[in-house]
């Protein structure tokens, strides 16, 4: 007999504030035969540059997204009926050796992703976006690249290393796995080390939309020259929660004010839905800092849509299918 995904845990029989605190309630990887999307949390803070304390990230936004529901009216999707979901856990890397972190995060994200499944990832810090670009490239060659950040993380060095929370997408661009036609960083803002800053990012091929765009061109404009950017590519998104204001997301380790509010991102994301992507992290919550769970609410809201995205491209296909499948068969009658 044919099942449907397993959902989430039911609220109505178990209060949503009881049991386990697997990401929206969700089922646990073994609690199901198979996964379309997979959940990770990757406790890392090695990479920081400021405040630490992202480690604790994944667990507090597991618990922020304790009342999260089945049903996006917004998108008009249910995420956890179109696509079996499940909360698998955290990836052990260790916290002492960042060389030996990515490595290890990499081959899981390989293995996570062996039988087809999408990942969604919740950071921890940005250095872990390089180890995920560097799996989902070798699934489906160099992707298209969306990162939400106050901050370019294109710098080269750190006190000389190579590999931090701020260097990622320069590596990634070095490294030819992403697709440079359509990179774009948005929400970016503050003061730089230089304005060589800026001409280094644009000679490594990203474009910007900085936060002050979104404000003053809106968010429909600024969704439109993103998604002519990006076009059908595979797509990848990698959101620091301090795209934020701080009045939004305080507790994040390297704060700047003047962020787009928590309603414009989620708006930005969602006039994106029907993209192909492919992958996801939302990274950076730093819970020390945050004050009734402002920061970790707003990441488990993100990640929602994120999933509703994966959920909405399902939905979009099924239904192409299945007026294709009318339209042959009414040729046929004909």
């Amino acid at each position: 007999m044919t099942t449907g995904p397993v959902g989430p845990t039911d609220s109505s029989l178990t209060p949503r504030f009881a049991g386990a605190a697997t990401f929206a309630l969700l089922p646990r990887i073994d609690q199901v035969p198979s996964a379309d999307i997979k959940i990770i949390g990757v406790p890392f803070d090695t990479g920081v540059s400021f405040r630490p304390g992202a480690r604790f990230g994944p667990a507090h936004v597991r618990e922020s997204s304790r009342l999260l529901r089945p049903y996006n009216p917004a998108l008009d999707v249910s995420p956890f009926k179109n696509l079996q979901m499940v909360d698998a856990g955290d990836v052990s890397v260790n916290p002492f050796n960042i060389d030996e972190a990515i490595e290890t995060l990499q081959a899981a994200a390989l293995e996570l992703t062996e039988d087809g499944a999408r990942l969604l990832t919740i950071g921890g810090d940005h250095t872990i976006a390089l180890p995920l670009l560097r799996a989902a490239a070798e699934r489906h060659g160099p992707v298209a690249l969306l990162h939400f950040d106050a901050h370019l993380d294109t710098w080269d060095t750190y006190f000389g290393a190579e590999y931090t929370h701020g260097t990622p997408f320069r590596r990634a661009s070095e490294e030819g796995i992403l697709d440079l036609d359509a990179v774009s960083h948005v929400g970016t803002r503050g003061p730089l080390y230089g304005k060589e800053d800026l001409d280094e990012d644009q000679r490594l091929g990203f474009g910007i939309v900085t936060s002050s765009d979104v404000h003053y061109r809106g968010v429909r404009e600024v969704v439109q020259i993103l998604k002519e950017r990006i076009g059908d590519r595979p797509l990848y998104i990698s959101i620091d929660i301090d795209v934020l204001d701080p009045a939004h997301a305080p507790g994040t380790g390297t704060p700047e004010a003047g962020g787009l509010t928590s309603r414009e991102l989620l708006e930005i994301l969602r006039g994106l839905a029907g993209a192909n992507l492919i992958g996801a992290d939302v990274v950076e919550v730093s819970p020390a800092y945050d004050h009734a769970q402002l920061t970790g609410i707003a990441a488990s809201h993100v990640a929602y849509e994120l999933l509703s995205m994966f959920a909405l491209r399902k939905q979009n296909k099924t239904q192409a299918n299945t007026a294709s499948a009318s339209g042959s068969t009414e040729d046929t009658h004909e």
